[in-house]
């Protein structure tokens, strides 16, 4: 009987969309990356950690590889790619709804400079057909050698624990990098800001883009055990702050109220969040801002 302990890191990568922040939440149970229903919602390396009797697996949910178009995008990217050669097996995860596109082709010419070993996760098959997987596997077979494909569904949980025993198997004996309650090594902070930066891509649809940055200004413990924290949303436009605001403030009411259950769900306290609006424009395309809002040039 084999009782070594495993470990290792995972990266997660893919293009933008294909659904990996929401495997990360599948896997680790609860809430530590962000989903939203635009791309390139993950700008920051997030570690999630799983912890089992036998093992522990350090996840890294790269932000989405694509072709950069500004500063910001220069830094996503790079993140992404100098992950690749740091970790012990590379997810690679597709859209299958979407299909093979030249998104994909970029990442695979990445792929063929590393040597770690690469596993295709064909992810949200429950939007498909069960006869389109077969083809949609041949087409990724011909492009790369992959170590194992696996379909699955992160949002529905279909096969996601098949794919943690496969890698898991894989991975070489190591020690427990993390204690065992440990579920990410983000502090509460960046994750508190992440969780208003969701509400404020999914509240505003299209109307604002991946132009913002929340900065936590202030978290303190107030007496009855209640949380207040002070936030500012940060915006390229004054249009953009309009929206924001919303309405005799409607829209600004709705992003705090629903990132404060959240942000009660992950304290485990009652929060009040006040939140305020700042136009700062460019912003990410100027290296100081980057600096200031979390994005360390010293990273890549």
């Amino acid at each position: 009987m084999d009782n070594s302990f495993k470990s290792g890191f995972i990266a997660i990568i893919g293009r933008p969309n294909v659904g990996k922040s929401t495997f990360m939440n599948k896997v680790i149970g609860q809430k530590i990356a962000i989903m939203s229903d635009k791309p390139q919602t993950t700008r920051n390396k997030i570690q999630g950690v799983l912890t089992e009797k036998d093992a522990q697996l350090v996840f890294i949910d790269t932000p989405g590889i694509h072709k950069p178009k500004h500063r910001l995008g220069d830094f996503m990217v790079k993140i992404a790619e100098n992950t690749l050669n740091e970790v012990d097996a590379i997810l690679f995860m597709i859209n299958a709804k979407e299909g093979y596109g030249k998104g994909d082709q970029y990442i695979l010419d990445r792929l063929q400079e590393v040597k770690r070993p690469v596993y295709l996760i064909i992810n949200k098959i429950d939007l498909i057909h069960p006869d389109e997987l077969f083809p949609l596997i041949e087409k990724y077979k011909d492009k790369h050698s992959f170590e194992e494909v696996i379909p699955i569904s992160a949002l529905e949980g279909n096969n996601v624990n098949h794919l943690l025993d496969v890698v898991k198997k894989k991975l070489p004996e190591g020690p427990q990098y993390y204690p065992e309650d440990q579920v990410t090594d983000h502090p509460e902070r960046f994750i508190i800001g992440e969780l208003i930066r969701e509400k404020v891509l999914q509240l505003t649809h299209e109307e604002i883009p991946h132009s913002i940055a929340v900065v936590i200004e202030n978290i303190e413990k107030r007496e009855s055990n209640a949380i207040f924290i002070q936030a500012t949303i940060v915006t390229e436009r004054s249009t953009q702050k309009g929206i924001l605001i919303g309405k005799q403030g409607s829209m600004l009411k709705n992003i705090g109220k629903n990132a404060r259950k959240d942000i009660e769900s992950l304290l485990g306290s009652k929060v009040y969040l006040e939140l305020w609006i700042k136009v700062k424009k460019d912003w990410r395309n100027k290296q100081t801002q980057l600096k200031e809002y979390g994005f360390r040039s010293d990273e890549y």
